[in-house]
């Protein structure tokens, strides 16, 4: 399957790069068929082949997405950039954490005043009472079918 891409070319810390015609398997750093352009990040420069990317799109081959997103902004092709969605890491997600409670301090006055609604809280207390009862005979059941064990394990030696 065909591919287009862009390659790294240039020194270190001095990012260019080639958008290039290649096959998805090989390298990206690899000999590319054909190549169709160049993008500077540093001067914001693109250069680009119109009519050889739209060939090789008709060819075939499907522009990488950091490509079509530069093709669609020089309206080489027609569509919608395609946003990617990026991950946080777990560092991140803990900051975001820790930020919450502090944006959620203002907010939290606004409850104190309330108190009626910690009452409610108090009754539903009261309700889960009756609900734990029931869990105490089924512990008792459980009891019932141990000794019944034991017994058949007394049998067994008896008859040895």
């Amino acid at each position: 399957m065909l591919v287009i891409r862009l390659s790294r070319v240039g020194k270190k810390n001095s990012a260019y790069f080639r958008v290039v015609a290649m096959d998805k398997q090989k390298s990206a750093k690899g000999r590319a068929l054909e190549v169709l352009g160049s993008v500077n990040p540093h001067k914001n420069e693109i250069v680009l082949k119109n009519e050889r990317i739209l060939y090789w799109i008709g060819v075939g081959a499907q522009p990488s997405d950091r490509v079509h997103n530069i093709l669609v902004a020089k309206e080489v092709i027609k569509g919608k950039k395609i946003t990617k969605k990026i991950r946080k890491s777990k560092k991140s997600e803990e900051e975001a954490a820790e930020e919450a409670p502090k944006a959620a301090e203002p907010n939290a006055e606004e409850p104190k005043k309330e108190e009626p609604k910690e009452e409610p809280k108090a009754e539903e207390k009261f309700e889960k009472k009756p609900a734990e009862e029931p869990k105490e005979e089924v512990k008792e059941e459980p009891k019932k079918e141990a000794e019944p064990k034991e017994e058949k394990k007394e049998e067994k030696p008896e008859q040895k």
